[in-house]
């Protein structure tokens, strides 16, 4: 299902804040011929706003990112209280200080100049005259569009998430209409920074999540370079986040993003009634639906499995598939077991169940135990669990996850009449097995039709129940008839009306056998 985006169509991220370097270069900046004469290398500071103050003690009324304009004047002659000045405003975390050259300095001071290189704030004079109304005027007017951008974005993101919440759209979609107005991969995560979904262009999502591991480690520390978080959670409870990964526009615009963001998946959750745990489902079904189906490479999906807190450095890895199985009981039976793996539901009532084994644990035999205590658990003691010898190398893994699909399709209409062990394998499938493989097959199709022709009508259905029974307990007539609650002479005269209508003797085995192979096919193409 493609995704279609709001009819506004791509939104460019926020232009990061203005620089000290880009107010120097405004061209009524450059009439007043600036020199930096300390602090160079940080002139990529931001500026929040510019402040044209005379008082010694500016840098009380400051509270960080101002550029300072001044001209000294309070300042001349007294070398003690300009490097306090340049002291002060480094404190008040000032972006940079310009000095107008003139009567009070017609040269840099070097005590205002060595203070500040020793500080690390920028200091910049200007040679010429210079109107600092104009260059206030400009800055200002500059930061003004910015927030009254940002606030628009927000507002626009904003209603666009709630429009698709309030159409009963799922979570992938709500993440990728975030990711088309950041223009950057975004990442949920739970607590434990395990990957819950993402969205995004492709390759960045798999760049990032490739490097996830260490991206987690570095988590709970200071956003920088574009990634930016917000928490989610409610009513004094919190159970994850969202995380920008290398937002290219302005970190205060994307933390606006962010916390809408935000907003939208807590709001998304407490309306559809959905959890973390089911976006954890979601998660694993996307991932194991992939490994199934073959379009993506294993290889690639690799950081997607890692990111989602699957060991897969030096595993065995153990596909199984259960019949009838949920899966929210399956994955508290493997965190009960304490064994590492995914559950997805997959088609037609059969749940996947991918276990991440170290190499040195016998896999058989936890396979065989999980199976035991899931039956113990349930009470079904007919549930069927089919497994995939198990694999070492993850690009055999999406193989084995079919091959275990295919054994419980194999049983699945069978299971009552078969004595199978804890955990089938393809080996205990036999004829049935190969018939369900080849159960698409013109020929076989033909076969089946042709062999069971007098029985394939609206007054044969009860003799072909019989029939099934009669082959699946191995021609016996005793079973047969207690299983179908008829006497034994009522169950010799419909077997020999079958033995009529198909025109065989079931008493020959070859001719049983023919019979009994199309009735398989039959029975799997029906399935």
């Amino acid at each position: 299902m493609t995704t279609t985006l709001e009819p506004w169509g791509p939104v460019e991220p926020l232009e990061p804040a203005l620089s000290v370097r880009q107010v120097l270069a405004l061209e009524r900046v450059l009439a007043g011929d600036p020199e930096v004469v300390a602090g160079a290398d940080r002139l990529d500071r931001p500026v929040r706003w510019v402040h044209v103050a005379e008082a010694p003690d500016v840098g009380v009324m400051l509270s960080g990112g101002e550029m300072v304009l001044t001209t000294g004047v309070l300042l001349a002659g007294d070398e003690g209280a300009q490097a306090d000045y340049i002291q002060s405003l480094h404190r008040a975390e000032a972006a940079a200080v310009v000095l107008g050259l003139g009567r009070a300095f017609p040269a840099p001071p070097d005590a205002m100049r060595r203070t500040a290189e020793r500080c690390g704030l920028p200091l910049v004079v200007l040679h010429r005259p210079f109107p600092f109304a104009e260059l206030t005027e400009e800055v200002q007017s500059r930061l003004v569009r910015r927030k009254f951008a940002a606030v628009s974005l927000s507002e626009a993101v904003r209603t666009a998430l709630t429009g698709l919440i309030t159409a009963g759209a799922p979570l992938q979609r709500l993440l990728d209409q975030v990711a088309h107005h950041t223009g950057c991969p975004v990442v949920v995560t739970n607590l434990a920074h395990r990957v819950l979904a993402t969205a995004g262009e492709r390759s960045a999502v798999d760049d990032v999540l490739r490097d996830w591991e260490r991206i987690a480690r570095q988590a709970g520390g200071s956003e920088g370079d574009g990634w930016i978080r917000a928490e989610l959670g409610g009513r004094g409870e919190r159970w994850g986040q969202i995380m920008l990964c290398g937002y290219r526009g302005d970190t205060a615009g994307g933390r606006l993003l962010a916390d809408r963001a935000a907003e939208a998946l807590v709001l998304h959750r407490m309306l559809g009634g959905t959890s973390a745990h089911t976006w954890e489902e979601q998660s694993a079904q996307s991932l194991l639906t992939d490994l199934v189906s073959g379009v993506v490479p294993a290889r690639q999906l690799l950081p997607r499995a890692r990111a989602a807190g699957l060991p897969v450095n030096r595993r065995t890895f153990v596909p199984l598939v259960v019949r009838d199985g949920e899966p929210a009981p399956l994955d508290r039976m493997l965190r009960l077991l304490g064994l590492p793996g995914l559950v997805a539901e997959l088609a037609d009532g059969a749940t996947a169940v991918l276990l991440s084994l170290a190499r040195d644990q016998d896999a058989e035999a936890l396979a065989a135990h999980f199976a035991a205590r899931l039956r113990t658990e349930s009470g079904e003691t007919r549930t069927v669990v089919a497994a995939a010898d198990p694999r070492t190398v993850w690009d055999d893994v999406p193989a084995g996850l079919r091959e275990a699909q295919h054994v419980a399709d194999a049983v699945a209409d069978s299971s009552a009449a078969l004595d199978l062990p804890a955990v089938v394998r393809l080996r205990d499938v036999h004829l049935r097995g190969l018939i369900r493989l080849l159960r698409d097959d013109p020929h076989v199709q033909s076969f089946a039709e042709r062999e069971l022709d007098g029985l394939l009508c609206a007054d044969g259905e009860d003799l072909l129940a019989v029939l099934r029974t009669y082959l699946a307990t191995g021609r016996n007539k005793s079973r047969t008839a207690q299983l179908h609650h008829v006497s034994r002479p009522a169950l010799y005269r419909r077997l020999e009306a079958i033995e009529a209508r198909l025109g065989v003797d079931l008493d020959d085995f070859e001719q049983a056998a023919s019979v009994h192979i199309a009735l398989l096919a039959h029975d799997a193409q029906q399935g």
